[in-house]
């Protein structure tokens, strides 16, 4: 399918990364009429359609059994029901399938919805909300290069988009980008609390600190620099930031955060295990 298409799209869950997805897709231009989203919550149903002009239904089948594309937008620990209730629908239809549900392997999606679909595992990580969001991609053999671009342009609705080639990388992906917004949060908690310390009023705190992140961030991205230059350049001989950034070194900041990140995607790891294997009994 060409990329310009605007395919028909069924959303099962309406939860807030579906419903920051809508919002970017709509926002981006694919006409609502082609979007349907099925939940079983009746005021999600009616504030989605009301906000975005999209079908709404309780109906998981009804909502995919026209689509070109089912977004699975579940919790990860009934998406194995989900997907067994889509299959015989899916079976007959064979859609582009994307899953946003954290630590399930695309190869048990694939399983469950009877094999041979075209499974892509999206891993986006919470500023999708915002519409800034990293999002990174893994597709099984059966997508194609133009459902692979189909895919791409969803995902870019609401940030970046990348892609592996290893699925095994998703665990660095989760611990790097999709945890990550918290590493940031609690290193602003930390900076509004020493702006505190120091004097300043809780709202010139906030708004230097979230200002700061905001505007370090956009440099990252803007610049050709890497950010290890970057720190160079605000960092002089002698003076405030080279003094701070020595306490940092010496309270070992750097082997904190591989630590927590390796231990992130261990987590990672063992949750994709659990999740992934079929129930018994």
């Amino acid at each position: 399918m060409n990329e310009s298409v605007h395919a028909r799209l069924a959303f099962i869950g309406g939860g807030n990364m579906a419903t920051a997805l809508v919002g970017g897709l709509v926002e981006d231009g694919w006409p609502a009429q082609r979007i349907a989203v099925a939940d079983p919550e009746a005021g999600r149903r009616a504030g989605l359609a009301g906000r975005f002009g999209v079908h709404t239904t309780p109906d998981n089948r009804s909502a995919a059994a026209e689509a070109d594309v089912v977004v699975l937008a579940v919790k990860p620990q009934v998406l194995r029901g989900v997907c067994l209730g889509l299959a015989p629908t899916l079976q007959q239809t064979r859609p582009l399938v994307l899953s946003i549900a954290a630590g399930v392997r695309a190869e048990a999606i694939d399983r469950w919805l009877g094999g041979g679909q075209a499974v892509v595992r999206c891993m986006p990580n919470t500023p999708a909300l915002v519409g800034a969001g990293a999002t990174a991609l893994v597709a099984l053999p059966a997508v194609d290069a133009d459902r692979r671009a189909l895919a791409e342009r969803i995902l870019r609705a609401v940030g970046v988009t990348v892609w592996l080639d290893d699925e095994a990388l998703m665990d660095a992906v989760t611990a790097l980008s999709g945890s990550g917004p918290a590493y940031f949060f609690l290193f602003m908690e930390s900076l509004l609390e020493a702006g505190g310390e120091l004097g300043l009023p809780p709202d010139v705190a906030r708004l230097l600190t979230l200002q700061t992140a905001l505007g370090a961030a956009r440099l990252a991205l803007e610049s050709r620099e890497d950010p290890a230059v970057l720190r160079q350049q605000v960092t002089s001989p002698g003076g405030t930031t080279e003094r701070a950034l020595a306490v940092l070194e010496d309270g070992g900041l750097r082997r904190l955060l591989r630590r927590a990140v390796a231990s992130a995607a261990a987590r990672s790891r063992e949750l994709a295990d659990a999740l992934s294997r079929e129930e018994t009994g």
